[in-house]
């Protein structure tokens, strides 16, 4: 078998003039594609990034609160959460544990002396410790102990700091508040009984006034005559508060769901609907190309059917040749993917840059992952017109 000759002489032999347009519209056609499906890829990754960033996890848990849809309709009802809804909600893959969010059952009242003189009707909630964010050591209470430990919610003393000036009273800086001691009572059909509060901490997780546990089970028995409420309230830990599957589960239970905290994921199923359907579409362009760059072959090797019989009659097997002249795209494929890539970073930096304006939230090259496409979408092309060459000499 001879193998003196290069490409350059073969193309010499080939009759490609008359099909320039059915190999510039595939070429233009295959751009297109990988450009729309890297753009896409990018998308997708920059999202998840823009997500992972927002959302403020512990120990890689997201923590959000779900209660039942108040409407006109079940507004006389009872709308708590019984021991079924529990047990389904923890069956569920997507989420790790349940705990409710118990109230009091009783009439509490808080008071704090001349440094704060006023006194309001309360209401206490508890929960498992696992989900409170911030947990002192001195979160613990027992029967026949006086102090009461109090968690504050952060929002609740963002919320007094406002009217405080219009009501004369001093504002409270976190510190300071932890300092005031709280005169708490509890009243029941016998009387009133009263224990010392203090605030051990502040949480930006669970919007309420937090008592242990342990007190609350223990008041609710003594003063509400109720050993085991149920809850108005849950709290959900899951690995992703934006999990699409989640998200969907709690709208089929008319769940109401803290919007702020997974609007994220909303917006995320949305944009990746419309991310999907464009990387279906790319791929479909990218077919289409193929398709036309094939159909621009076999216009190419059937006009030069004549000079390819000749060089295989001389002693050129078919498979060198097929090797040969599929080899000449290879640049060209390589410019192609070059080419979108380029274009998908400077997309990318326009988005990181003009949207976000934020440096630190996405990285400033495109993903390997969008590298690594690029690299299998190239040794595809060459596969696939390789594959495509040798045939068609073949049947020559």
């Amino acid at each position: 078998m001879k193998k003196d000759i290069s490409y350059k002489t073969i193309a010499r032999l080939l009759n490609t003039g008359e099909n320039r347009l059915s190999k510039i519209g595939s070429y233009t056609g295959l751009g297109v594609g990988m450009l729309l499906l890297f753009c896409c890829a990018q998308m997708f990754i920059n999202l998840q990034q823009l997500i992972k960033d927002k959302n403020l996890r512990k120990n890689g848990f997201d923590y959000i609160s779900i209660s039942k849809n108040i409407t006109n309709q079940n507004m006389g009802g009872d709308n708590r959460f019984n021991k079924a809804d529990i047990e389904a909600l923890k069956k569920q893959p997507f989420i790790t544990a349940v705990a409710p969010l118990i109230s009091n059952q009783f009439r509490a009242k808080a008071s704090a002396g001349n440094i704060l003189p006023f006194s309001t009707d309360l209401f206490l909630e508890s929960i498992d410790d696992e989900f409170i964010d911030t947990l002192p050591p001195g979160f613990k209470w027992q029967p026949g102990q006086v102090d009461v430990p109090i968690i504050f919610s952060s929002d609740y003393l963002e919320i007094y700091n406002v009217f405080a000036p219009a009501q004369e009273l001093p504002q409270l800086s976190q510190a300071t508040i932890q300092s005031v001691n709280i005169t708490l009572e509890c009243f029941s059909p016998l009387g009133i009984q009263s224990f010392r509060g203090h605030i051990v901490g502040l949480s930006d997780r669970i919007n309420s006034i937090l008592v242990p546990k342990s007190f609350l089970t223990w008041a609710n028995l003594h003063y509400g005559n109720s050993e085991n409420p149920e809850a108005s309230r849950l709290y959900l830990k899951t690995n992703d508060a934006n999990n699409a599957d989640l998200l969907n589960y709690l709208q089929q239970k008319d769940y109401r769901v803290n919007k702020d905290k997974t609007k994220f994921g909303r917006v995320k199923q949305v944009l990746q609907a419309v991310l999907s359907g464009m990387a279906v579409f790319s791929v479909l362009v990218i077919l289409l190309a193929m398709l036309l760059f094939s159909f621009y072959l076999q216009l190419m090797i059937a006009r030069s059917k004549d000079n390819l019989q000749l060089l295989v009659t001389l002693g050129y097997s078919p498979q060198w040749l097929g090797k040969t002249v599929s080899q000449k795209w290879v640049p060209v494929y390589a410019i192609i993917i070059l080419i979108a890539l380029a274009i998908t970073q400077i997309f990318h930096l326009i988005f990181r840059q003009g949207i976000f304006n934020g440096v630190e939230l996405l990285p400033l090259y495109i993903h390997w992952m969008v590298a690594a496409l690029a690299v299998v979408l190239f040794l595809i092309c060459i596969y696939t017109n390789e594959r495509m060459v040798n045939k068609l000499i073949r049947k020559l």
